[in-house]
């Protein structure tokens, strides 16, 4: 196992560090683009190249692309829900999607307002509708930048700290002992279920904010802002 990572994380560290940026901040522009995202798996190349992080100025740089990339898409979102929505949304890619989920977004941006832009960075499915959503409705596009950026901002720097210090612990622990590829592996997995566990509870939290249809509970929270409004 050591052997084989130890090839891996070379090779990885061995492209050229303006390309790894460069690829990691393209593919989250991918996987925050409308309905792209769907298929990129964005996560995956960012945890990949902030494993040949060494420096605290590389996790910067890094950080600093991917939230570059991912505001970019985002905001290729907003502005095609602003002068497309409705033709992307009766495609027939946007119908494979499925009205609830397009409902879904619009009933979570009214009920929740900028705190629906910031937590569905964190949800799958929505974090490619909502950009496009928001683009839809009376939301600013400066409105819409000061909640999505401080999220963008949260789960870049998470998943490039876990991968880079993964990655500098296990060379560490490389030479000394033979299963430090196995606590590398296990440290990135219990990460993603970590992630995975996080999604739950939040659609938990948020379930009856999400729901489909306009529920009975509709003014009960405080929290609760329409699109433009006191965002």
């Amino acid at each position: 196992m050591n052997e084989v990572l130890t090839v891996l994380l070379d090779a990885v560290q061995g492209v050229e560090p303006a390309l790894r940026v460069l690829i990691a901040a393209v593919a989250m522009l991918l996987e925050t683009s409308v309905l792209i995202g769907l298929l990129v798996p964005g996560d995956t190349m960012v945890i990949v190249a902030g494993t040949a992080v060494v420096t605290p100025w590389e996790g910067v740089w890094l950080v600093g692309a991917i939230v570059a990339g991912s505001l970019t898409g985002e905001s290729i979102g907003f502005w095609l829900g602003r002068m497309l929505g409705p033709s992307i949304r009766a495609s027939g890619l946007g119908r494979r999607l499925g009205e609830a989920n397009w409902q879904r977004a619009e009933n979570y941006l009214a009920r929740r307002g900028g705190l629906a832009i910031f937590v569905s960075r964190f949800l799958p499915i929505l974090h490619s509708l909502v950009p496009l959503t928001v683009g839809m409705s009376t939301y600013s596009y400066r409105r819409f930048l000061a909640w999505t950026a401080p999220a963008c901002l949260l789960w870049a720097s998470a998943y490039v700290s876990v991968a880079s210090v993964a990655a500098g612990t296990y060379r560490d622990m490389a030479a000394r002992l033979h299963f430090a590829g196995y606590i590398f592996v296990g440290v990135i997995v219990g990460f993603l279920i970590l992630v995975l566990v996080v999604k739950k509870v939040i659609e938990r939290v948020e379930r009856r904010h999400l729901a489909a249809t306009p529920g009975a509970d509709h003014a009960e929270s405080a929290d609760t802002i329409s699109p433009g409004v006191g965002d």
